[in-house]
C-alpha cells in the first residue's frame, strides 16, 4: 500500500510539472509579444469586399427606413452590373434613388424578401406589374427568421399571421405585366401550443451580409448606435459571408466587450463606410399649440383631435406602449402630466422620447414610422428580433393602430388596398397576442366616399383575427367582444346612437350607461 501512495504522488507531481509547462507554452504562443501573422479583416474597399460575390445569391441587408443601411456596399454591388439576379432580404427597399431602392432601378434585384413597401413607388409598381417577387413577411417574423438562419434553428412557430393570408398560402408573390397574380406563396403549416394556434415558419439562409456598424475592429466585432441596430445584427449572424461597413474602424480592443453587438466570429471583411448617413423624415418639436397643425385642417382636424384626445386616456401609469404611425403616435401629446408611459418602437427602442428640435436630429434615432425621435431618460436600444421577442410575449401592454376595416368580432385589416400595398410592417405582430396585449383601434368611422369601416365582415385581407378590443372614432368607442360582438359605450357630444347605427354595418348592442366621449 505504502508504495502505491508514492507512486501516485510522484505522478501527480510529474502531471503538475508537464500541465504547468504547457500552460507557460500556451502563454507565450498566444501571447501579444510574439510575433505570428495578425488577424486583420479590414479590406481598403467595398470593391474589394465583393470581389467574389456571384449573380442569384441571397444578399441580408441590414437597415430599416434609410438608418442602419450598409450604403457603401449598395452602390458597390449598383456599379457592378454584371450581378444580377439578387434575392435581397431587409425590412424595406429604401425609397426611390437611395438604400436598395438604387438596386431595384438598376434591376439587378429579382426577388425582395421584405415587411413593407411603404412609399417606394418603384418598388409597389415593379411588384404589381410582375417585374420583380415579393415574399411580403410581418416584420418579427422576418428579425427572427433571418436571427433562427444564423443560430442553426431550421424552423419555428409564431403566432403571427394566424388566419391572415401568410398562413392560408394566398398571399401574392409574382403578379403578371396586367397585374393579375401569378404565383401565389405557400400555406403554412399550423399547430396548438397551450389552445393557441402557431404559424410554422423556416428559417432564411443568406450567401452575403451587408450590414452597417458605427465601429469595428479588425478582428470583426461591431458595436452599433440606437436605432441603427435594427436588423444588423440578426442579418451579420446569418450569411456564409458577412461583410461589414464601420463609420470607425479602430484596433482590437478599443471597442469595450461589453460594448460588442456583433462578435468577429461571424464577421469575414470590414470596410470603412464612405457615404452619408440619410434621414427619411425630418420631424421636428412643434411649438406650443402647433399639434393641432399635425392633425389637419378644418372639419378633418376636428375630428381626429377628438378621436387622439380620447385614445390618450388609454394609457395608465406604468404602461408599456406601442403606438402606430399616424394619429396613435399624436395621441402622447394629450396625455395628463401624471401619467408615465414607455414608448416602444419595434424598430429597437424602448423609451421613445418627444421630437428633436431642428438642427438637434439624428440618423441613428428613428421611431417606427422613419421621423426622427429622441430616446426618455432610462431609454434603451436594442435589435428588431428582441423587440418583437417582447412584443410576441405579451410585454406590451397596449399598441394603438389604424385601421381599413374593423369587423363585429374585431378582425383587424390595415395593410392593403386593391390596387395599392403598403405592406405588414410590425403589425401582424403586435396584435398576434391579444390576451396580454390590449389592441385599440382609432380610425374615422367611415372612408371617404362615405362607406362604414366598421363591418359585418372585413372585405380586405386582414392583419390578424379577433384581436381588437376597442374602437374610437370621432362619432362613438366600441368595445369588442370576440364571441358577442360590439357594445357601444361612449357618444360623441351631439351624436346620437341613432346616427352611429346608419354609419355602421356590423350589428352592435348599446351599454345601458353609456358614457360621454370625453
Amino acid at each position: 500500500m505504502p508504495s502505491q501512495v508514492a507512486t501516485c504522488l510522484r505522478l501527480a507531481r510529474q502531471f503538475s510539472a508537464n500541465s504547468s509547462k504547457h500552460q507557460r507554452f500556451l502563454a507565450r504562443a498566444f501571447s501579444s509579444s510574439t510575433i505570428r501573422p495578425e488577424i486583420n479583416k479590414a479590406l481598403s474597399s467595398a470593391d474589394l469586399a465583393i470581389k467574389d460575390m456571384k449573380s442569384n445569391s441571397t444578399v441580408l441587408a441590414g437597415g430599416f427606413g434609410l438608418s442602419g443601411v450598409p450604403d457603401s456596399l449598395i452602390k458597390a454591388v449598383l456599379a457592378n452590373p454584371a450581378i444580377t439576379g439578387l434575392t435581397v432580404v431587409s425590412n424595406n427597399a429604401g425609397v426611390d434613388g437611395a438604400g436598395l431602392g438604387l438596386l431595384l432601378q438598376s434591376k439587378q434585384i429579382k426577388k425582395m424578401i421584405a415587411s413593407y413597401v411603404g412609399e417606394n413607388k418603384t418598388f409597389e409598381r415593379m411588384y404589381l406589374t410582375g417585374e420583380i417577387e415579393l415574399e411580403l413577411t410581418p416584420q418579427g417574423t422576418l428579425a427572427e427568421r433571418c436571427r433562427s438562419g444564423g443560430a442553426g434553428i431550421p424552423a419555428f412557430y409564431t403566432p403571427a399571421a394566424f388566419g391572415t393570408v401568410v398562413q392560408t398560402g394566398e398571399l401574392p408573390l409574382k403578379h403578371n405585366p396586367d397585374s393579375t397574380v401569378a404565383q401565389y406563396s405557400q400555406p403554412r403549416d399550423v399547430k396548438v401550443f397551450d389552445n393557441k394556434s402557431y404559424v410554422m415558419e423556416e428559417a432564411i439562409k443568406g450567401d452575403y451580409a451587408f450590414v452597417k456598424a458605427y465601429k469595428a475592429d479588425k478582428l470583426g466585432n461591431c458595436q452599433f448606435r440606437y436605432a441603427a441596430a435594427n436588423f444588423n445584427g440578426a442579418m451579420g449572424r446569418n450569411a456564409k459571408m458577412t461583410i461589414v461597413e464601420a463609420e470607425h474602424i479602430v484596433e482590437p480592443g478599443e471597442i469595450d466587450p461589453a460594448a460588442i453587438h456583433l462578435p468577429g466570429i461571424y464577421v469575414k471583411r470590414v470596410i470603412q463606410s464612405t457615404e452619408p448617413k440619410n434621414i427619411e423624415k425630418f420631424t421636428f418639436a412643434k411649438e406650443e399649440g402647433d399639434d393641432a397643425a399635425a392633425l389637419g385642417k378644418g372639419d378633418t382636424a376636428a375630428k381626429r383631435e377628438r378621436i387622439v384626445r380620447r385614445a390618450a386616456k388609454e394609457f395608465k401609469n406604468g404602461m408599456y406602449a406601442n403606438l402606430g404611425i399616424g394619429m396613435p403616435m399624436l395621441a402622447p401629446n394629450f396625455v395628463d402630466p401624471s401619467v408615465e408611459v414607455m414608448l416602444q418602437s419595434e424598430n429597437g427602442i424602448l423609451g421613445l422620447g418627444p421630437y428633436p428640435k431642428k438642427g438637434q436630429e439624428d440618423p441613428d434615432l428613428i421611431n417606427a414610422g422613419k421621423e426622427t425621435v429622441t430616446l426618455s431618460p432610462g431609454a434603451a436600444v436594442f435589435g428588431s428580433e428582441e423587440s418583437f421577442g417582447m412584443i410576441r410575449s405579451g410585454r406590451i401592454d397596449l399598441t394603438i393602430l389604424g385601421a381599413m376595416q374593423v369587423s363585429a368580432r374585431g378582425d383587424l385589416a390595415n395593410w392593403m388596398l386593391p390596387g395599392k400595398i403598403k405592406g405588414f410592417g410590425g403589425a401582424m405582430d403586435l396584435v398576434s397576442n391579444p390576451s396580454a396585449t390590449k389592441v385599440v383601434v382609432t380610425m374615422e368611422h367611415t372612408d371617404k366616399k362615405g362607406n362604414p369601416k366598421i363591418v359585418k365582415q372585413c372585405e380586405f385581407p386582414l392583419t390578424g383575427k379577433t384581436c381588437v378590443s376597442r374602437i374610437i372614432t370621432e362619432l362613438c368607442v366600441f368595445d369588442v367582444d370576440f364571441t358577442d360582438g360590439l357594445t357601444l359605450v361612449e357618444l360623441a357630444d351631439g351624436v346620437t346612437a341613432d346616427e352611429v347605427r346608419s354609419k355602421t354595418e356590423a350589428p352592435f348592442k348599446v351599454a345601458d350607461d353609456v358614457k360621454p366621449m370625453l
